[in-house]
């Protein structure tokens, strides 16, 4: 009998043993990613690239742990709940992963740092109390677009045009909340506002043809269903020959018309520097303010443009910072 329990502790010991053994003593970040398209893949590279210049790089000093539900939510929940159980600091792209991991470490009471990117409104999101003070263990960078100056590109695309169709995805309060604006900013310069939205890719090319058939040019956000089916919008608009002002560069190049919008890699970077700040300096996330960029670029697909037949003014091509020709 007291061999047997000599053997047990034995056993036990080395187990203990091997598992501490695979620790690499390195910091664990995490990386969950609603779904894939460009915008998104840049914020990630954004933030990856600004660690590596700050001294964390990826197999170094630090592991990153990376997961992509492509926009299942089942999938999230699950992965959520590894990375919160598994991470040192997690960073979470777009508002659905960040919901899903906020409330995964709520959920296992754990203040892990979180940092959230490509998120419009986070405190409308319930993410953080508020910009300057966010409370609490989360904090990130926003991607609110410039929406008035995207929405006065309608009259300087097309002077004439009188009516504006607005589209976006349901599910995505995200979108919902630029879809409002861009209403409210539309109807100051005298246009006519029609909104209709999607449940999901299946019935995208349907909604999209009922609403460019009425109107003059649409207004798409920075919606993350739509972003990842742009092709089916692009041969929307080349039918219906109207344009699409839409809410980042990514989506203008995947067949939107033009934008003045965010660069996600640089958002993603600026998000690195907070990830700095925590691993580094030490700061709490409530104590680093939640930000968003400053500069936006303006870009023309002069391309699609040229498709559907629309001359695009001098002064919008002397002033834009990338043309897709």
């Amino acid at each position: 009998m007291k061999f047997s329990k000599f053997f047990g502790l034995f056993l036990l010991t080395l187990v203990v043993a091997m598992f501490a053994g695979c620790d690499d003593g390195r910091i664990k970040i995490g990386i969950l990613q609603y779904t894939e398209h460009e915008a998104l893949d840049e914020a990630k590279r954004g933030f990856i690239d600004g660690l590596a210049e700050a001294g964390f790089v990826d197999g170094e000093n630090i592991t990153i742990l990376e997961e992509n539900p492509h926009a299942n939510a089942n999938t999230m929940s699950l992965q959520a709940k590894k990375l919160v159980r598994k991470s040192d600091l997690i960073l979470a792209i777009a508002t659905q992963a960040a919901n899903a991991v906020v409330n995964e470490a709520k959920k296992q009471k754990k203040d892990t740092p979180i940092l959230f990117t490509a998120v419009t409104d986070p405190v409308d999101a319930k993410l953080i109390a508020s910009p300057e003070k966010p409370g609490g263990n989360v904090t990130g960078t926003n991607d609110m677009n410039p929406i008035a100056e995207q929405i006065s590109l309608v009259k300087e695309l097309l002077p004439g045009a009188k009516k504006l169709g607005i589209l976006y995805t349901a599910s995505e309060n995200n979108s919902a909340v630029q879809a409002n604006i861009a209403k409210e900013e539309a109807e100051k310069i005298g246009l006519e506002v029609t909104i209709k939205t999607i449940e999901g890719v299946n019935d995208l090319q349907q909604v999209a043809g009922q609403l460019a058939s009425g109107v003059d040019a649409l207004y798409i956000p920075t919606d993350n269903t739509i972003a990842g089916a742009m092709g089916i919008v692009k041969d929307v608009l080349r039918e219906k020959k109207i344009p699409a002002i839409v809410g980042e560069p990514n989506i203008v190049a995947a067949g939107g018309s033009i934008t003045f919008g965010i660069n996600y890699y640089r958002l993603g970077k600026q998000t690195a520097e907070m990830a700095v700040k925590i691993l580094r300096d030490n700061v709490n996330p409530k104590d680093i303010p939640s930000t968003g960029l400053s500069e936006f670029d303006l870009v023309i697909n002069k391309k699609e443009l040229d498709e559907i037949g629309i001359v695009i003014p001098q002064s919008l091509l002397d002033r834009a910072d990338r043309i897709i020709e």
